[in-house]
């Protein structure tokens, strides 16, 4: 089991749940350290009191806020852990909303929380059967880190999660950053949601970082001595390029059904629309396809009076001859 990062009980109610709070998440990014090239030593950052110029240790430093210009007030850790806040050392779950309201853009980091000891997993059991039964998660108040925080509690696997959240006014809206006004056409919006439906998967446990996996090769060639891996080949589209849209969502609807072993033969469903010359108009699809449907039709009825006068003839020859 992880280590804990908090320990503290959930408030439900009257209801009390003693719980540690461990990370969700695992790090597998690969870090680097600072070094002087010129000797491969590390390089580190000194800690340096700006008024006497001198490196000063951990245990010299804390924490300070400056009211104004040349007044800083210092706060102890003490002082921060001695403040009247309910949720100092609870998980206080304020009210219960249904899961589809929650903005995903609110949502930042994910933690289990963990019954902690015997006497917590009856409760535990009890809020965790509660939020499976109905469609609902708990928001929650907690303080962390120096803070009062917005928290999300959900059930993943049997287990408790508590996502951290943005308060509402910490999100940016986000209306200032849309596009103008553009006009789409349904034909382009019928073939967007038919090559999302070929993008469908049931889940995403095959995805793997690609960019780790190249760094960890080139540390590893680099170790050993050996050449560095050739570069991924492809061509960079340019920024701001203008690409047929249509053009592009019927090349990328063939491309799913390829990569599913698909039949890619019928992958364009709607027939693109030609681009306008300069100084002419080009005819429209619907016009060319008519033309198609009426060149064939004649082609028909010509095949239909060629038999036909085939069989006239035969018949007359039979009675010339009976005759």
């Amino acid at each position: 089991m992880p280590r804990p990062l908090w320990a503290g009980a959930i408030s439900f109610g009257l209801v009390t749940i003693p719980v540690k709070i461990v990370s969700a998440t695992e790090d597998h990014d690969v870090h680097f350290h600072r070094v002087h090239l010129a000797d491969m030593g590390r390089v580190r950052t000194r800690k340096v009191c700006e008024l006497d110029d001198q490196v000063v240790s951990q245990d010299e430093i804390g924490k300070g806020y400056e009211v104004s210009t040349g007044e800083t007030v210092t706060v102890t850790d003490e002082e921060l852990e001695q403040m009247p806040l309910p949720t100092a050392k609870a998980i206080e779950i304020v009210a219960f909303v249904d899961a589809g309201s929650i903005d995903p853009v609110r949502i930042s980091d994910s933690y289990y929380l963990a019954a902690d000891g015997q006497v917590a997993a009856k409760p535990y059991t009890l809020l965790r059967k509660a939020l499976e039964r109905s469609s609902k998660v708990a928001v929650a108040k907690f303080a962390w880190h120096g803070r009062e925080r917005l928290g999300l509690l959900r059930i993943r696997e049997g287990a408790i999660v508590l996502h951290s959240m943005k308060w509402p006014d910490e999100v940016r809206n986000p209306q200032e950053l849309a596009p103008r006004a553009v006009e789409v056409g349904d034909e382009e919006i019928e073939q967007a949601l038919q090559l999302a439906d070929r993008m469908t998967i049931e889940d995403l446990a095959g995805f793997h970082d690609e960019y780790r996996q190249a760094l960890e090769d080139i540390i590893a060639a680099k170790s050993e001595g050996k050449p560095l891996p050739s570069p991924a080949g492809g061509e960079e589209k340019g920024k701001g390029e203008v690409v047929d849209l249509m053009a592009a969502l019927n090349a990328s609807v063939k491309a799913a059904k390829d990569s599913r072993g698909e039949d890619g033969e019928d992958a364009t469903v709607h027939e693109m629309r030609p681009a306008k010359k300069a100084g002419g108009r080009t005819a429209p699809a619907k016009k060319k396809a008519a033309s198609s449907k009426t060149a064939a039709a004649k082609k028909t009825t010509a095949r239909s009076s060629s038999a036909k006068k085939a069989t006239g003839r035969k018949t007359a020859a039979k009675k010339r001859s009976a005759s």
